[in-house]
């Protein structure tokens, strides 16, 4: 995709703080992080997010994730890690090629949980639980 951020990076046209790169993926530091280390988890096939992503590149995506992972909360000495994956402009997604961002946590590091929400029903539960089912057939 010519106008896509992320394929530019990955054709090497717009530099980028890699920290790792296979056949299938590439990954660097976002330039805006939530901490220092915050990373990009990026497969090179273009796709928009979640909703069009390949199966293959998902079930090959765990073990590099965890991989990844691991080496952002050792070499920051994060005290955990959080991982982010926004699809869709509603879900908070600002480039539409898929991505995952791996980030440092640190117990003062001033970002919060979100809140969940609070006074749903049972029935709401119920109601919600079984339109996700029947979506899945």
């Amino acid at each position: 995709m010519e106008d896509c951020l992320f394929c530019k990076i990955i054709a090497g046209i717009i530099p980028a703080e890699k920290v790792y790169e296979d056949e299938n993926f590439i990954a660097f530091l976002d330039i805006k992080p939530v901490n220092l280390g915050h990373t990009l988890f990026v497969p090179k096939e273009h796709s928009r997010n979640i909703f069009d992503a390949p199966d293959t590149l998902l079930s090959t995506a765990g073990p590099v994730l965890k991989k990844l992972s691991r080496a952002v909360k050792e070499a920051t000495k994060a005290d955990g890690i959080t991982i982010g994956w926004n699809n869709e402009p509603a879900g908070g997604q600002l480039i539409f090629h898929t991505h995952i961002h791996i980030m440092p946590r640190f117990s003062n590091d001033g970002h919060v949980h979100w809140k969940g929400k609070e006074g749903l029903t049972p029935e709401e539960f119920s109601t919600t639980a079984s339109s996700i089912r029947s979506s899945l057939l």
